[in-house]
């Protein structure tokens, strides 16, 4: 293989850094009889150097056709409807319905229909969730979270359920601290990760946050600075406004687009990462983490010569 390809040729870092692992779990997994698999550390060379190169699988659709849902909701529908009828023994006209009954029915009917329709779960994919798209629509999938340094490396990776981003900024650092070894100095994210509490916690913290809240974010992108008609009560929520109005506070919160969306659109457009080929939480979360690490090689051999 030396005599064909350059010393500096990508397959060579990526065969480096697999050989300087501890691998045996991959060993342990295969059994002793039968006939011999490949060797893992050779399958994890190649899945890593061919996503790094664009070269995948044969596209396979996600295993989670929205046509094949669980029809519980509509059940539950035609039972309740059978419920109010036995409520109504005589089946006459101006007979009433307990007023209890009714508002149990009215809010578990609301909630199985229209609001709850995201809840509908996948017959071939269950671990999926239907999550909010552009244009109001909803589509099944996971929300795949990644953590950028200023260097463009990725640094950390998380595959979640949630429908909101909010919820994902406190573990998404504390997995930044756990795979770096070290607590984040500085944090900067966009609003969908915005709350209070995860604006206090970060103080808790000693980090330097740089998250506005949806308002601010509009001020920021329009650049022109809109009518309040009441300060927010929160304290870190005013106290962040103030930094991200300052010259200082703009110029630093500024970056953060340049920083992680250009990986995101590698990862999309480049390698053509717009949908998993595995099914369930841990095969995709295996797969983000397999995308991240062949990202970050190829970055770092680009960065090398």
């Amino acid at each position: 293989m030396g005599d064909e390809l350059p010393p500096g040729h990508l397959c060579f870092l990526i065969h480096e850094m697999i050989e300087g692992l501890e691998l045996s779990r991959f060993d342990e997994a295969y059994p002793e009889e039968g006939q011999k698999a490949y060797n893992p550390r050779l399958m994890l060379k190649l899945w890593l150097y061919g996503f790094g190169v664009n070269v995948r699988s044969t596209r396979i659709k996600a295993n989670a056709s929205p046509d094949r849902l669980r029809q519980q909701d509509e059940r539950q529908v035609r039972q309740w409807r059978r419920e109010m009828e036995t409520e109504d023994p005589d089946q006459e006209p101006g007979l009433e319905v307990g007023a209890e009954t009714v508002e149990r029915l009215r809010r578990e009917m609301g909630r199985a229909t229209g609001a709850a329709a995201p809840s509908k779960q996948s017959l071939t994919d269950p671990d999926a969730r239907f999550l909010r798209e552009r244009g109001g629509r909803f589509g099944l999938g996971y929300s795949g979270e990644l953590a950028v340094s200023e260097d463009h490396f990725i640094v950390a990776v998380r595959v979640t359920q949630n429908a909101t981003d909010n919820a994902s900024l406190l573990p998404m650092v504390a997995e930044v601290e756990r795979q770096c070894r070290a607590r984040p100095q500085q944090v900067l994210a966009d609003s969908g990760f915005y709350s209070g509490d995860n604006l206090d916690a970060l103080e808790a913290q000693g980090i330097d946050g740089y998250i506005p809240d949806l308002n601010l974010a509009r001020e920021l992108n329009r650049g022109k600075r809109g009518k309040e008609n009441r300060p927010p009560r929160h304290r870190a929520t005013r106290r962040m406004r103030r930094k991200l109005r300052s010259r200082e506070g703009r110029q630093t919160y500024l970056p953060r687009k340049a920083l992680v969306e250009p990986v995101i659109g590698v990862l999309k457009e480049q390698r053509g990462m717009r949908q998993f080929l595995r099914v369930g939480l841990a095969g995709v979360s295996t797969e983000l983490l397999l995308a991240a690490i062949s990202y970050n090689l190829t970055h770092c051999h680009r960065r090398l010569h």
